[in-house]
């Protein structure tokens, strides 16, 4: 996750997938994607596999 919030740092809108595996799976992050949430320096975009 460090070099994804490094690349963050010059990024307009980083794009990350989240497979949410727990109980509700549209609604569940990754660890990754959660951790980019709370330090990510610009808006991030999470989406999910259709």
């Amino acid at each position: 996750m460090t070099a994804l919030a490094e690349a963050a740092q010059n990024a307009d809108l980083p794009v990350v997938g989240a497979r949410g595996r727990h109980g509700f799976p549209r609604a569940a992050l990754g660890t990754t994607a959660h951790g980019l949430l709370h330090c990510a320096p610009c808006p991030l975009m999470i989406v999910h596999a259709p």
